[in-house]
């Protein structure tokens, strides 16, 4: 085997586990659902991304330490194992305290393998290609949070229950895992000691480390407040059924598709920042339009824009706190997953301000102000050198 074909060998199964990662996704659908079976209002019902996606917070850091001492490829098999169990818990008993833990578990699992498939990327990729190759992962994570909703919908029309989606995702998660078992990445051994819990939290001492670190939590909480509240908002606006009102989500996500294929691209071209500040621009001025809108077009027109415009976002911020201090690529990676924590904090802000509000619009104009933030971020980025 020649060295680009094993080269090849070990990208695949490592950009197949970015497919894995969209799995989590499903907790935007899911909430939907949920609230439906068990007739909770959105402050309740937001108690599940919540769950999911306050792991980020807890384990980010303690994951990125021990990934040090097993390695990349070991920490991303252990991500598998506990998502393969997590999907199988809803199919055992279907009650409110039981999809808490699947989800919760859920959580665990992909905050663990978001933390170290990223710096398993750079075993595999040259430091050149590195941002077009996250963006490209971050593509096939798009896909599986596509057809998150398709599927669930299909389920419950064809299939008779939303449920039959979380087999299918635990089946996929396995032969994921089995993969990346057999497959022997040569990994890098870490230069200078482990870090300790405070050394890597002290990183955010770093004034461009802690801007890039709330960049990820505000790109993670628009993508899970939008994924959340899409389907929530078609209803009110739109009197839609939640079946239908659904496919907004993927309707979302099949944009967020399409804009990081692109943007792997086109960001192997165009500087991210100038990338990075274009689309943000345009994504503030369609939330605000969007938060207006009442009619459907309109709205699904306006979902596709902001859905386009922020999909590589979390790459661009990912990649920019890495080269800043590659030495640190294990923490740091900690660090900025632990961001996507703000899938939890903002989602349910997001859901307090639409039950005071009474309305979906005052859920949005929390998103609104993440992504002002995220204009101040684009702008911290260091231009390009030419």
């Amino acid at each position: 085997m020649n060295n680009k074909n094993l080269q090849l060998a070990y990208f695949l199964p490592v950009l197949f586990a970015f497919f894995i990662m969209g799995f989590v996704d499903v907790v935007g659908i899911a909430t939907n659902y949920v609230k439906k079976d068990f007739e909770l209002n959105d402050t309740v019902a937001n108690l599940l991304p919540m769950m999911v996606f306050l792991w980020f917070f807890v384990f980010s850091v303690p994951t990125g330490m021990y990934m040090k001492r097993i390695g990349r490829r070991k920490t991303v098999i252990l991500s598998g194992i506990i998502t393969f169990v997590a999907l199988l818990l809803p199919l055992l008993k279907y009650n409110f305290s039981m999809v808490l833990v699947a989800f919760a578990l859920l959580g665990i699992g992909n905050t663990i393998l978001q933390v170290s498939l990223n710096p398993l990327l750079t075993n595999v990729v040259n430091k050149e290609k590195l941002t077009s190759s996250i963006t490209l992962g971050q593509f096939i994570k798009a896909i599986a949070s596509f057809l998150g909703p398709v599927v669930a919908a299909w389920a419950a029309g064809s299939l008779g229950n939303w449920k039959f989606i979380f087999p299918m995702f635990a089946a996929t998660t396995l032969v994921s895992t089995l993969w990346l078992l057999l497959t022997n990445i040569k990994e890098e051994s870490p230069a200078g000691e482990s870090s300790s819990f405070i050394d890597s939290l002290s990183l955010l001492g770093d004034k461009t480390i802690l801007i890039f670190f709330l960049g990820i939590l505000f790109v993670v909480g628009v993508d899970v407040g939008l994924n959340t509240t899409i389907p929530k908002f078609l209803q009110e606006r739109c009197g839609m059924p939640l079946e239908k009102a659904g496919f907004g989500t993927s309707l979302y996500f099949a944009a967020r598709t399409a804009g990081t294929f692109l943007g792997a691209i086109i960001l192997a071209r165009m500087p991210g920042r100038k990338f990075f500040i274009i689309n943000i621009i345009v994504a503030i001025a369609a939330m605000v339009l969007l938060m207006t809108m009442n009619d459907l077009w309109g709205i699904r027109t306006l979902i596709v824009i902001i859905g386009f415009t922020v999909a590589n976002v979390f790459s661009i911020i990912f990649s920019a706190a890495i080269q800043h201090k590659p030495i640190h690529t294990n923490e740091i990676s900690g660090l900025m997953v632990m961001g996507v924590s703000g899938g939890a904090l903002i989602t349910f802000l997001v859901g307090i301000m639409s039950d005071v509000l009474k309305g979906q619009a005052g859920g949005l104009l929390v998103l609104l102000l993440c992504l002002i933030y995220l204009f101040f971020c684009a702008l911290h980025i260091k231009p390009a050198k030419a």
